[in-house]
């Protein structure tokens, strides 16, 4: 078995959670609570990588990952 590690976005509206792999186009999800879209993110990202893996399609692969919180004023 591999190991991978990749970027999650994790964010928090009215509605629920909304998560998404930004390395993995297509690679999103939802849920009712940060457990469980944290649960539900990773499944997300296993199927995407084992249907990747058996197209032998690229996994991508990132060295350095940074997340900002920008505040901006129009």
């Amino acid at each position: 078995m591999m190991k991978y590690r990749f970027a999650v976005v994790i964010e928090k509206d009215k509605d629920g959670y909304f998560a998404f792999c930004p390395e993995l186009d297509g690679c999103f999800t939802q849920g009712d609570s940060y457990e469980e879209i944290v649960e539900n993110i990773k499944d997300a990202i296993k199927l995407h990588i084992e249907d990747r893996l058996t197209d032998n399609d690229p996994i991508p692969q990132v060295d350095e990952i940074s997340l900002m919180s920008m505040e901006v004023v129009v």
